[in-house]
């Protein structure tokens, strides 16, 4: 039997998760595929996290601190975990890191193996994501927002018109991703409030179905985006992206006011939905956990019991489970943790 935790997965969530089991008294060892600590908001250079606008890199340090700091938590960069054997209690974990492979015994298993952002370009061109380099994603446009260099990156000059367009891989029957990916509404919020600090002259609009906001989001993002930053919502479908002297032409229709629209913007902004990363995806198979029908980790209830999976002793958090915000992230990892030293002590037996 082994008292050890791992971690997959060295993001938010697993980062939490570790700090827990660690302080609870188990040894836990992490296990992260890319070269550093921080998840997302590190690898996707995120300027500032919803809610609450603070600094990703500030609150990614003080989560990789929190863990890293414990005498108990061992942490291993570059490394890929490819194979399980065993059962709770008694797991073998096989660990590939830079063409070497090591196995470790362990008697818990949390995944933390995170999301990955929608590919716009995927499944149709009507966006224009690879044909026009001023389309960006949420993503791209974080990494110039950190960089306090909000350009039109065709031109480099700072942009007089910008579009956020909402639902971009989210509630799309058609692509079979019919869920809310949560936080998109309050990322292009948040982004647009950043735009128009950074370009202070540029107008910002967001297109969207509905916007949905939850908790403290509708303070804090919402109406200061209006009412302060002067952002313009507006309920529509933009349906295409072309090309027209020099800017992009965005085409669709504005659904209030029932008629078309036909608006010339200098930067479009999609807001990608989340999507099971690939690591989600090879642990649920590797480790034999059911998958929900959009490829996220099944746990065993979704209200009661959201980390607990089908296989003693493996525990899933954050959004290897589904669509999730820091906030869901954090709370998840917690109690994931808590349910695998809780496990490890009572259901096995090992000792603290």
């Amino acid at each position: 039997m082994s008292s050890r935790v791992v971690v997959i997965g060295g993001g938010p969530g697993g980062l939490e998760a570790a700090r827990l089991a660690a302080d609870l008294g188990q040894p836990v060892l992490v296990v992260e595929k890319r070269e550093s600590l921080g998840g997302m908001p590190i690898s996707a250079n995120y300027a500032a996290l919803t809610h609450g606008m603070q600094s990703a890199e500030e609150l990614s340090n003080l989560l990789i601190q929190g863990a890293t700091s414990r005498p108990n938590v061992e942490v291993r960069a570059n490394s890929e975990v490819t194979a399980v054997d065993g059962a709770a209690g008694a797991f073998s974990v096989t660990i590939s890191s830079n063409g070497a492979d090591d196995t470790v015994e362990a008697g818990a298993i949390v995944v933390a193996t995170g999301f990955q952002h929608f590919d716009p370009g995927r499944e149709t061109q009507q966006y224009g994501y690879y044909e026009f380099p001023d389309v960006l994603a949420l993503q791209d446009a974080e990494r110039m927002l950190k960089e306090n260099n909000f350009v039109t990156p065709s031109t480099g000059k700072p942009p007089e018109r910008v579009a956020f367009i909402q639902c971009v891989g989210s509630r799309d029957r058609q692509i079979g991703n019919e869920y809310c990916s949560k936080v998109c509404c309050g990322i292009s919020s948040k982004q647009a409030i950043e735009v128009r600090q950074q370009v202070p002259d540029s107008r910002v609009f967001i297109f969207y179905i509905d916007m949905r906001m939850y908790g403290y989001w509708e303070n804090e993002i919402y109406w200061p985006a209006q009412e302060q930053h002067r952002v313009n919502y507006v309920k529509g479908i933009v349906t295409e992206i072309l090309s027209k002297n020099g800017r992009l032409l965005i085409r669709g229709e504005d659904t209030t006011m029932g008629r078309p629209m036909e608006i010339p913007m200098d930067v479009v902004v999609l807001a990608v939905g989340m999507e099971p990363s690939q690591g989600t995806r090879q642990m649920a198979e590797i480790l034999g956990i059911p998958s929900n029908q959009y490829g996220f980790i099944e746990t065993v209830h979704d209200s009661l019991d959201t980390v607990t999976t089908t296989v003693p002793g493996v525990f899933a958090c954050g959004a290897a489970t589904g669509p999730a915000d820091l906030d869901d992230t954090i709370s998840s990892a917690g109690a994931a943790a808590a349910k695998a030293v809780a496990f490890l002590r009572s259901a096995v037996g090992t000792p603290a």
